[in-house]
């Protein structure tokens, strides 16, 4: 039988893989523009079988009792954290479906931007690794509601804490963070 779930055990091994496994210190350009002296490769944690598990499970453990009946977003980031979450919320017998959202409307077959779970009239997450102006949840958000949901919330692993995430709060966003950079870094 599986031990309970321990939110602060989880997520402090969680601080572990990733300081272990996504930070790099140096010279990085963004995908925002902006230079950065560090890096955060999160998909290193996301795509690795510990990190990813502690993660979902974090977000299943917080959607409890929300009502939201489906998770995605932006199309790299978003999948393998979109997918965890499914996985462990249907072994927790709350199955949540999944979606992800292309770059760009498909050109062939059905010419979908939004794959996976039907999200017309469905409260939703979206999910992201790393928040830093925002642009990759705002466009996962645009296409959810263009698509018939509502956005109940936005989730990244880290919020670099440089815009993105105020300007979504602004917005009327219930943006959770599993972790500001500060506390990445080791700053107090």
């Amino acid at each position: 039988m599986n031990a309970p779930f321990e939110t602060s055990r989880a997520r402090a091994r969680l601080l572990e893989i990733v300081r272990e496994k996504a930070l790099k210190r140096g010279t990085f350009t963004l995908a925002s523009g902006k230079t950065s002296d560090y890096y955060l490769d999160c998909r290193l944690v996301t795509l690795d079988p510990e990190g990813l598990t502690l993660l979902s499970r974090l977000i299943v453990e917080d959607l409890k009792g929300s009502g939201v009946e489906a998770v995605g977003g932006l199309t790299l980031g978003a999948d393998p954290i979109a997918a965890g979450v499914a996985v462990v919320s249907h072994q927790e017998g709350r199955p949540i479906r999944a979606f992800l959202v292309r770059k760009e409307t498909k050109s062939h077959g059905t010419q979908k931007r939004v794959e996976g779970a039907p999200l017309a009239g469905a409260r939703v997450a979206v999910v992201e690794d790393v928040m830093t102006t925002g642009g990759s949840a705002k466009e996962a958000i645009a296409q959810a509601e263009a698509a018939g949901a509502k956005v109940e919330r936005v989730y990244c692993l880290i919020d670099r804490i440089e815009g993105g995430g105020s300007e979504l709060r602004s917005k009327g966003y219930d943006l959770r963070a599993i972790f500001e950079v500060d506390e990445v870094l080791g700053r107090s």
